[in-house]
């Protein structure tokens, strides 16, 4: 298996100037991974729209396949088509499609869309097959889904509007994501499902993430993590053997890909990729 085009990678728009700078840096030095392309995420209600479109540019410029995150909750279906309009004339051929949460304070809009299967299926209606979609999967189920069926039936749905492909929330457990894929299978599904990495960088941040999307951090983590204190050292070391591990045995049991949550970091990142063997 060849590294090239192999990985994908997640960037968030830079609030500043200079963490925009630091952000093309960040791209310059982690294009050695030749990712297959880089998203960069859509903010609640399209709260980072304007940031999200200058990161594509600065992307696109230096010559990566740019993959805009596109969320539906909190926008019109006319808003919606006007930004896959922009995209579609800034020569964006990719979009990762969410259902996205509501920016606090906001409600659901009247005849807005619901569902990231109703974003799947207006993209289809209007753009036909311009666009490849990507859309959300979890191993360890939706945080918000009834039941692991249920949420497994989401997926479907989505899949039968029109998607393409399919990223994954971080896990640390393989068994989940390969039981995932066995069921999703056995349901004659069978679009790609790429695992979604997240280095560790330091508990208490892991910890908050985790608690929010729903991803299990096993106990021998937890009181690994717990017991650095605050030996950024330790705590990187750890992070870096634990998750190239885990990419390892995705790799070497038929992933068909990496997506790395880079958190707008490379070191972390490229560390676990130059562990790997192909």
């Amino acid at each position: 298996m060849s590294r090239e085009h192999f990985f994908s990678l997640e960037f968030f728009p830079p609030r500043d100037e200079e963490s925009a700078q630091r952000l093309q840096k960040t791209t310059q030095e982690i294009l050695v991974m030749k990712p297959g392309f880089i998203s960069v995420t859509f903010g609640a209600g399209g709260s980072t729209q304007e940031g999200s479109i200058e990161t594509v540019k600065m992307l696109q410029a230096q010559g990566v396949e740019a993959v805009p995150h596109l969320s539906c909750i909190g926008n019109r279906p006319e808003q919606i088509l006007a930004i896959l309009e922009q995209f579609k004339q800034m020569g964006v051929n990719r979009i990762v499609a969410l259902r996205g949460d509501l920016p606090s304070g906001m409600g659901l809009l009247e005849n807005g869309l619901r569902h990231a299967s109703d974003l799947v299926a207006l993209i289809r209606e209007h753009y036909g097959d311009h666009f490849f979609i990507e859309v959300a999967a979890y191993p360890e189920m939706h945080p918000q889904a009834e039941s692991p069926t249920a949420d497994l039936e989401n997926f479907i749905t989505k899949v039968n509007a029109g998607a393409n492909s399919a990223i994954t929330q971080y896990f640390f457990n393989p068994d989940a994501y390969f039981e995932f894929a066995d069921r999703v299978q056995a349901k004659g599904i069978h679009i790609p499902i790429v695992p979604g990495i997240m280095p560790i960088y330091n508990f208490s941040q892991l910890s908050r993430f985790s608690q929010m999307c729903g991803a299990e951090i096993p106990r021998w983590i937890r009181l690994r993590l717990a017991e650095f204190g605050d030996d950024k050292a330790s705590i990187r070391a750890f992070g870096i053997d634990v998750i190239s591990q885990l990419c390892q045995t995705l790799i070497d049991n038929g992933a068909p890909g990496l997506h790395f949550y880079t958190l707008n970091q490379s070191a972390t990142t490229l560390a676990i990729w130059e562990n790997l063997e192909f």
